[in-house]
């Protein structure tokens, strides 16, 4: 059986344990689609923004010094967007509608993310993907809790001369 059948199962599986579930994909970091239950949904597109968030999602959490990536969540007027790790090699993402119960959606989401984990390593190997250079945990890699580590730097503004002459009173 293809890792797709078996990640494909378990976003069917999902999709009956969290009411109120629209969709969802597992991707690689990449941003290839492995598996989706997306109706309405271009999952390609999906996808390739998926591991746009995920570039950004990682660039924060360094910058932070907040340690790895777990999830990310984003909130629209129509529902919520929730992307969860799923390894090194993978990413699952939720759409869900508004009226979710945000601790279900968390709670499976996390767990069906660690099984797709299973299901990708399993078949594909870990340490893959783009995210693979980075040194994994207790590999001389700076220690996350450190806390006198310089978050990233931000570009200064430098003032300029307004263009009028301000009125000196009356």
């Amino acid at each position: 059986m293809a890792v797709e059948t078996d990640v494909l199962d378990e976003l069917r599986r999902l999709r009956t344990r969290v009411p109120r579930l629209a969709g969802s994909l597992a991707a690689t970091v990449d941003g290839l689609v492995l598996a989706h239950d997306v109706p309405g949904t271009e999952p390609e597109g999906l996808a390739a923004l998926t591991a746009a968030a995920l570039g950004v999602a990682h660039r924060m959490t360094d910058a932070a010094g907040r340690g790895d990536f777990r999830e990310l969540m984003v909130r629209g007027a129509h529902g919520y967007i929730a992307t969860y790790a799923a390894g090194t090699t993978a990413v699952l993402t939720l759409l869900a509608d508004d009226r979710v119960n945000v601790g279900r959606l968390h709670l499976e989401g996390r767990r069906s993310g660690a099984r797709i984990a299973e299901l990708v390593d399993a078949r594909i190997g870990p340490g893959g993907g783009r995210h693979a250079d980075r040194p994994a945990p207790g590999d001389g890699a700076p220690d996350p809790a450190d806390r006198s580590r310089r978050i990233g730097t931000l570009p200064v503004r430098t003032p300029q001369r307004p263009a009028h002459r301000p009125r000196t009173g009356g």
